[in-house]
């Protein structure tokens, strides 16, 4: 059990490092070709060597994401990117398509090859066949039940790892022509734009342009909406059926929730390691959870309870703003914060960092660096202003959301 890793999302070098600094035993990166997101940060040549640097110094992997479909007149282009990546130390790829794994298996034989969830590994005997293609690790899908998930580890040795935390898609494991038909952009080939989360509505034939809303309640219905998995109360299961790695989706999520959700994951996770049979759910975590931009949460498949399609509210619940990261402590005890929402002095502010620290406390003069007093810190500006004490480098700030009647609990994506 001591060895489960917890796997984040590193959608940029910053959220990275911050995954690395809040707790991720590895972290999932893609690079500017043939991953699944394509308008994530993704790494340049150059850049996966720095992140594979950090990474290492911190004692722990990083995987890169090879998981699109590539279509014939791809495969050079493919060939030339794995020789380029060849001389890096990259723990592992992750794949889909048999044919890339081919030739990983071809031209880089030594690395480690990853399964990604995109494969729709659904059982033990698939898992068999892929080991015997020299994959290492399986991410199975995420129709699976816990019972289907313990059932898999039964008949395979392979590495198994699931999803925890994150957005999920109505397609199977993500295998989606929903973007492609509607918009020519390919889900499958990193550029999804999401038609499933759009509003619907119906039309005649005989009155064009008169639309009618699809109603379940006053605002409407999103039939092909999802809600956000959030797998935090089924740790103890997902160990006991025999996972190896738990992985947060959210390359293209926000610094602010790498670490939010990243803190929480690995503060369970240790408190169940080190006693399984006194483990007991903190409700602070999910409070803490709660505080991220997300949508409704559900556990999707574990169990198999109720169809997930029809989600009771399509908007993103956002009930705080991101508003900065400490860059700096200066030599005055004083810290430089990146502000990233708008802030006032005065305002009422949470401070968070890694192992759950926080606290929350009122914000006090702020200057610049030409020590001009500032009472409204705008996005990007950096400031300087005393913090509690025991705040560090990396630790992030955050207040509840503010309207022109003052704070809601919700907001829309």
């Amino acid at each position: 059990m001591t060895s489960i890793e917890l796997l984040a999302p590193a959608g940029d070098m910053d959220k990275l490092k911050t995954a690395l600094l809040y707790g991720a035993d590895a972290v999932y990166l893609g690079g500017e070709q043939f991953g699944l997101r394509a308008a994530a940060g993704n790494f340049t040549l150059a850049q996966f060597k720095e992140a594979v640097t950090v990474t290492h110094g911190w004692g722990k992997r990083l995987y890169l994401t090879l998981n699109a479909y590539v279509r014939p007149s791809e495969f050079d282009l493919l060939d030339d990117y794995l020789e380029q990546l060849k001389p890096l130390a990259i723990d592992g790829y992750i794949v889909s398509d048999p044919g890339v794994l081919s030739r990983i298996r071809q031209l880089d034989p030594q690395r480690e090859i990853h399964l990604s969830t995109q494969a729709n590994t659904t059982n033990g005997y698939s898992c068999q066949f892929w080991q015997q293609q020299g994959v290492q690790r399986i991410n199975l899908a995420r129709e699976l039940s816990l019972d289907e998930i313990a059932e898999v580890r039964r008949h395979s040795d392979v590495e198994l790892e699931v999803f925890v935390h994150g957005a999920m898609c109505v397609a199977y494991s993500g295998r989606c022509l929903l973007s492609t038909a509607m918009t020519a952009r390919s889900a499958n080939e990193g550029a999804c734009a999401q038609p499933c989360r759009w509003k619907y509505s119906l039309v005649e034939q005989t009155r064009p342009g008169q639309s009618f809303a699809i109603e379940e309640d006053a605002r409407g219905t999103y039939i092909m909406n999802s809600r956000d998995l959030c797998l935090l109360d089924q740790i103890p299961d997902l160990v006991a059926a025999g996972v190896n790695s738990l992985k947060i989706e959210g390359r293209m999520k926000t610094l602010y929730y790498v670490a939010a959700v990243t803190r929480v994951y690995r503060a369970a996770l240790d408190r169940y390691l080190a006693d399984p049979q006194g483990y007991q759910c903190d409700p602070l975590w999910r409070q803490e959870l709660d505080k991220v931009s997300h949508r409704p949460y559900a556990t999707d498949f574990l169990p198999v309870d109720d169809a997930a399609v029809h989600a009771e509210d399509s908007r993103y619940r956002r009930s705080h703003d991101f508003i900065g990261i400490v860059r700096r402590i200066g030599e005055d005890g004083r810290a430089l914060i990146e502000g990233r929402n708008r802030f006032f002095v005065g305002d009422e502010v949470d401070l968070i960092g890694p192992a759950m620290r926080q606290n929350t406390f009122r914000v006090a003069d702020c200057c610049d660096d030409k020590q001009q007093p500032l009472s409204v810190i705008q996005p990007n500006a950096m400031v300087w202003t005393q913090l509690p004490a025991g705040a560090a480098v990396g630790d992030m700030l955050r207040r509840k959301k503010m309207t022109g009647s003052g704070w809601t609990g919700v907001a829309k994506s």
